[in-house]
């Protein structure tokens, strides 16, 4: 590679990285201030001055001062790395995901069924933090999270693969370029399959099963602290900026909007933060399902659902 191709590379890297660390905090941010408003919390309003604006800096740092707190059973070499597992695979999923035609980390041919098998690893890192804790509350939620991403992959796929049909390719800049007024009217189904299952793959509520602070103190994180529990809860918010900006390509055309050319990146994260409202927005709305409840709707509500929308796009595609 000549150095203008390091340059380029090592650029569009600093971009990710700039990206994925700030995005996901505002997002964080977002929530304290969203929640605060539409439950009436007083707390996070008021931390650092005008609207709570510190609430942020305050919570890093009381992260940080906590202690680093490993169980004496736990399987320290598992359990240390889970932290990281959860994380890093947003992090590389976020590089293929177009903020316009040119603004792409990494345009791929099969974007799409890189992210979506990106994605999915990051559960591992649920699965790894409850079985190396040695603590039967976390070992329950991890079972809950294997159960959850094998009910929910498969209609999340579904739904992702209807798209790509009616675009007739697997790129995510190909499948925005490709995208057509008609789109959100034809596709409202598979939408509404993606964003659910969505939800229940980064165990959001209402399905957050895994975690049911209620039940299972806090599941397979019960026994982390400090930046260890800090870097699952930032995985989270990772989750909410990568599969709003996922289903802000797919069924809303991406950076296509009026002056796109200019404002295409603009328009691109005004939908991504749209989507990512509406996760915090039934967050606060919704109460959690039982176990039985989460199953039973996604094999006998959302993949029906989605297969029903696979053969209609296969029609449209044909009739076309």
């Amino acid at each position: 590679m000549t150095a203008d191709q390091w340059l380029e590379v090592v650029v569009r890297a600093a971009a990710v990285v700039a990206a994925f660390l700030v995005l996901p905090l505002l997002v964080g941010q977002t929530e304290h201030k969203v929640m605060a408003h539409m439950q009436g919390r007083l707390g996070p309003m008021y931390a650092g001055g005008f609207h709570g604006w510190a609430q942020l800096v305050a919570d890093g740092v009381k992260f940080a001062q906590k202690e680093d707190v490993v169980p004496a059973a736990a399987d320290r070499g598992v359990y240390r790395l889970a932290p990281a597992v959860a994380l890093v695979p947003y992090l590389v999923a976020l590089s293929a995901i177009p903020l316009s035609a040119t603004w792409v980390a990494a345009d791929l041919d099969a974007g799409l069924l890189f992210v979506l098998a990106a994605s999915a690893v990051g559960v591992l890192g649920t699965l790894m933090a409850g079985w190396s804790s040695a603590n039967k509350y976390a070992l329950l939620g991890a079972m809950r999270s294997a159960a959850q991403l094998l009910a929910y992959e498969l209609p999340i796929v579904l739904a992702a693969a209807s798209v790509a049909m009616l675009a007739g390719t697997l790129s995510l800049t190909g499948i925005a370029a490709a995208w057509e007024w008609w789109w959100p009217v034809a596709l409202a189904p598979a939408a509404f399959v993606f964003l659910l299952g969505g939800l229940a793959e980064l165990q959001r509520p209402p399905f957050d099963m895994p975690i049911a602070d209620s039940e299972l103190v806090a599941g397979p994180y019960t026994e982390y602290t400090g930046l260890r529990f800090a870097l699952f809860l930032l995985a989270e918010y990772a989750g909410i900026v990568l599969f709003s900006a996922l289903a802000a390509v797919l069924f809303l055309g991406g950076w296509r909007g009026p002056a796109d050319g200019v404002l295409g990146p603009v328009w691109m994260l005004l939908k991504t933060f749209a989507l990512a409202f509406g996760v915090i927005w039934v967050r606060v709305s919704w109460p959690r399902l039982r176990e039985d409840q989460l199953q039973r709707v996604a094999w006998l509500v959302l993949v029906p659902l989605s297969l029903a929308q696979l053969a209609l796009c296969s029609v449209l595609v044909v009739a076309r």
